[in-house]
């Protein structure tokens, strides 16, 4: 009589080399970068915006291996021009009388008494700019700004170092309500294209001790808007400055070679105040 032998199922992985099971890959999450933008006398947000648009994008590409993503405020300031106050404007045949400009000023020259008017309603602008940026969690994190924009810029990043005192009384109010607007944070970085230094000696208070914050400065070796004394003098007045001088005149370079700076500085000073 025969009998079968019954056989013992053999699992699928034998003979096949085992591996421990893999871990879970670590995903950094990515962290929004604010910067303000603060456009020159007789632009407005939107219009810097649309010159500086390969800035924003090159900017993009060099923090993303950081996961670092910018976000770019844009705001506009108060002070509205008229066709007269705007150098070299010639009306056209087609401007109707009257007619108004899309200019705008952070602040106005009095030239007869040497001072800033409407500099406060300026300040109380980029306040409102960034309690904004704030009341959503977030912090604006550094300025980039342009002739008039860059000197506001130079101000603005001097004035929100919590470590300085207020040399003005006058300057009081729109000190404490930037400083409060980006939750006592300072910036971590400025750069700052054409700039100059304020001349009022009421502003003073603001260059001395130097600005503390990082600066790195753009210079237009054919700019002849702004003078360069004036230019070299807000240099003088920064901390450890950075200065790169390039072939042109008062205008943002967008191209390539000159954007990779800037992005090259905003990473460095991110990654130090990490």
């Amino acid at each position: 009589m025969s009998s079968t032998a019954k056989s013992t199922p053999t699992p699928a992985s034998a003979g096949k080399k085992q591996y421990p099971p893999q871990k879970p890959k670590t995903v950094i999450p990515k962290r929004q970068v604010r910067i303000l933008m603060l456009h020159g006398y007789t632009q407005s947000g939107p219009l810097f915006r649309a010159k500086t648009r390969a800035v924003e994008k090159l900017l993009a590409k060099t923090l993303a291996p950081l996961n670092l993503v910018p976000t770019l405020i844009y705001p506009t300031g108060p002070s509205h021009l008229s066709p007269g106050d705007v150098p070299g404007f010639v009306p056209s045949s087609q401007d109707a009388p009257g007619a108004e400009t899309d200019a705008w000023a952070w602040f106005r020259l009095d030239d007869g008494r040497g001072t800033y008017n409407r500099l406060d309603e300026g300040m109380r602008t980029l306040a409102a700019a960034m309690a904004e940026v704030t009341a959503g969690g977030e912090v604006v994190d550094g300025v980039v700004g342009f002739s008039q924009g860059a000197a506001m810029a130079s101000m603005l990043a001097s004035a929100m170092d919590p470590d300085r005192g207020i040399g003005a009384e006058e300057d009081e109010g729109w000190v404490e309500a930037v400083r409060e607007a980006n939750g006592g944070k300072p910036f971590k970085f400025a750069a700052l294209y054409s700039g100059f230094y304020a001349v009022p000696e009421r502003l003073q208070w603001l260059y001395e001790p130097k600005v503390r914050t990082p600066t790195l400065h753009f210079l237009g070796s054919l700019d002849t808007v702004v003078d360069e004394s004036r230019t070299r003098g807000l240099v003088d007045r920064c901390q450890d400055p950075l200065v790169i001088v390039h072939p042109g005149g008062h205008y943002v370079p967008v191209n390539r070679e000159w954007v990779m700076p800037l992005a090259g500085f905003v990473r460095k000073c991110l990654e130090e105040k990490a």
